[in-house]
This record gives structure tokens, sequence and C-alpha cells, in this order.
């Protein structure tokens, strides 16, 4: 048994769609399980209408008729007999946001996301699967929210394991045993069966969360790239793919950005030892990368660059040393702000971190830091995390470049730099 999961770029328009059934029709006898996102930049305009719902914008509709317009050329090219029920089926989703832009926005504005939000992978799955089924390969659409069980964390739900699992286990072995089957990353449900959403770009973590599950073989992300690389193409001129790499390397490089992999996917599949495949739906012949329990370790330094960064230093008013407790209490305003620290070092009268730069959240937490503490910080940063680090590739990223701040480990290197203003 198989999990393959399929991004918002495998199915941005018809031919996206056609390609990836191409590919499944592959596994004729291979039990499978298809996570699918969004349509290409779906995710966004939804998030898109759901701010301007909350706003009270009047834009929201015609933001609303642009997604439905969207999907339903996409039918068109696909269906040639518009009385196919799909046509029904996706116009019946839609409904769930007409209802909710009927009234004012008087919910949470999180949960008022995770509704809205969702129906980008709830309609991409059910066109999927109509298409599959059109083509010969039976196929069974299910809803990942009466599987993946969370909490009440709107937009970055937390998932309750033992609930889900026993789900997942109860219902989905007898639907492969029938033919593949379809369903949607990202999303969930709580206890009161509201849905939640598991973070942006959280399908790859669904995947994963059915994939341990399930003990499946293998888990597959299928991505417009070769496989995982040394470094994004659009940073670099040249890299170099990565053949196989260890559970530990991925976590490390997902948790300091690399966006080729979801940063919670890792660990449920390291404790199945399930391997990992990230291969090109462009090229699916390709063996791709794979990540396994391999101790050896990167072949090659992996870059990761992370933009529009933030460095902010903090200093104690009385210019008394920084202890445990003021650690401890910038850490609760980092928590309370939900800003995440990207890298951070400390001396004996400072304290600074680089962040993503979330204006309001920044601004907020730069309020509530200076309550207590002397703050200074510089935005327009750049970040890089070097994995498997020399003093040759420190020299290669740091060019015309000014180093605010270096953080170095046994294997990792963290830089935040800016550019070099041009002599007049």
């Amino acid at each position: 048994m198989q999990v393959f999961k399929f991004g918002g770029a495998s199915v941005k328009d018809a031919n996206g769609i056609k390609n990836i059934t191409n590919i499944i029709q592959k596994y004729p006898s291979t039990n499978l399980l298809i996570v699918i996102s969004a349509m290409g930049k779906i995710t966004n305009k939804l998030e898109e209408l759901t701010w301007a719902h909350v706003k009270g914008s009047e834009s929201a509709q015609e933001i609303f008729e642009e997604i439905k317009a969207f999907h339903f050329n996409i039918l068109n090219e696909l269906f040639k007999d518009h009385n196919n029920p799909i046509f029904d089926e996706v116009a019946n989703t839609f409904v769930e946001i007409e209802w909710l832009l009927e009234d004012e926005a008087s919910d949470g504005a999180a949960y008022l996301y995770d509704q809205i939000v969702s129906i980008g992978e709830l309609v991409s799955t059910k066109i999927v699967a109509a298409y599959l089924n059109q083509m010969g390969t039976f196929t069974v659409w299910t809803d990942a929210r009466n599987y993946i069980k969370t909490d009440n964390n709107y937009r970055e739900a937390n998932v309750i394991w033992d609930k889900t699992e026993q789900e997942v286990q109860k219902h989905l072995p007898s639907f492969l045993d029938k033919g593949v089957v379809v369903t949607q990353g990202f999303i969930g449900a709580t206890s009161e069966n509201f849905t939640s959403t598991l973070g942006r770009d959280g399908s790859d973590y669904s995947a994963a969360i059915f994939c341990a599950c399930l003990n499946a073989e293998s888990m597959t992300i299928w991505k417009d790239v070769p496989g995982v690389l040394n470094a994004d193409p659009k940073w670099f001129d040249e890299t170099e793919k990565i053949e196989e790499l260890s559970y530990h390397d991925a976590i490390e490089l997902t948790y300091y950005g690399a966006n080729v992999i979801h940063p919670k996917t890792i660990k449920p599949i390291q404790n199945k030892g399930i391997t990992l495949y990230v291969k090109s739906f462009l090229n699916p012949d390709e063996p791709g990368t794979a990540i396994t329990n391999t101790k050896t370790p990167l072949p090659v330094a992996s870059f990761i660059f992370k933009v529009n960064q933030v460095l902010i230093s903090i200093f104690p008013k009385d210019f008394s040393f920084i202890i445990e407790e003021n650690l401890s209490q910038i850490f609760n305003i980092l928590h309370k702000n939900k800003v995440k620290v990207n890298t951070m070092l400390n001396s004996a009268i400072s304290f600074s971190v680089s962040v993503d730069n979330d204006e309001e959240k920044i601004k907020q937490l730069i309020v509530d830091l200076s309550e207590t503490f002397k703050v200074k910080y510089n935005a327009g940063l750049e970040l890089v995390t070097i994995r498997y680090y020399n003093q040759q590739t420190i020299d290669r990223v740091i060019i015309n470049k000014n180093v605010l701040l270096e953080v170095k480990s046994r294997h990792t290197c963290q830089i935040v730099m800016k550019d070099k203003t041009p002599n007049p």
C-alpha cells in the first residue's frame, strides 16, 4: 500500500489533472491513497476571499465568482458531458461558502478561514476523483475530515493521534480494497465536527498522517522538481539533486525553511520506518530522492534562503546580564504573539532573534517586548542556513553582503545579512 501526495502545482489546470491521472494509472496493482491539495494558487485566492469577508469588503463576491469560474473552466475541459454529476457536486460544495458570505463575519477570523479555505481541497479532490473514474480507474472519494481529528486551534490545528489512527484504521482499508482512494490534504475536523486546517502547505503532513496510520510501504510527494535539491534554483544557477538523505537531515532542512517538504511531515513516517520519495510529476519515471533511515551525511552542502527577515536585538534596560529569567519572559512574549524564531544568539547583555517579517505580529511583538526591555531591530534582511558548511560555502553566500549575525553549530551555519549599500 502506498500514499501519493500531489500539490497545487500538479493540478493547476486540466492538463495537470490529465498528467497525474497518467501517473496513477502506472500503478494498477498497488493499493493507492492519493492526497491532493487545492488547485494552483486557489488557496491564496480563498485566503483573499476570507479576509475580504472578515473586513466586510464588497470585493468578496467578485473574488468568489473568480474562484468558481476557475474551477468550472477546468471542468468544461475535462468533461464534455455537462450532465456529469461532478458539475452539481462542485456547485453544491461552493454553496458552503455562499452560506457563509450571506451573513456578517461574526465568528472568529481563524474559524472562518478554515471553513472557507478548506473548500479548495474538497473541490479539487472531487474533480480529480471524477476524472479518474471517467478514465477507467475505479476511484473512491472520501472526506479527510472523517479521519483526521484535531483540536480547535484553527489555522494550526494539532492532530489528536489516537482518535485519528482509530478512524483511519476502521474505515480506509476497506475502501483501498475497492480501488484508488482520493482524499484531501491540509484539512481535518474538531470534536464538534467543525473544519480545521493543519497550517499552510499542510498537505504533506496529511499524507504522512495517513501513511503512518495505515503502515504504508512508502510515501511519494510529487513535485515540479526532480527531487530534493541542495539549494533552491531561484537562488542558485547550479544545484545538485540529492539521491538519498536521512530522516534527520530532512528534519533539519525542513525546520530551517527548505520548502520542498512540510516541516511536520518527517516524524510520523520516521516513527514507522517508512521511506519517503520526492519525485517529479513532470518526469515520473526518474528516481527522485529517497528519504530513509540511512546514517550517511549529505554528500554536498545544502543552502536554505529566507528573505524578508527582521533581526530583533533585546537588551535589559538596566544593562544587567541576560539570564534565564529574562529568556523565559522573552520566549513567553514570542509565544504569545505566535512568532517563530528562525535563529538566535545571546551575549552577556543582549539576545537577538531573526524572525519572518509578518508586519502585524512584529509590530505588536516590539510593543510587548519594549515594556520590559530595550529593543532594536533591522528589517529587509536575508537569512541563509548552510547544512554541512565550510568556509568556502560561507564565502559563496556573503559576496556583497554585510553580515549582521552568524551562528555556527557542528553541522549548521546560519547567517543574517543584508545587501551592501553601493558606493555613490
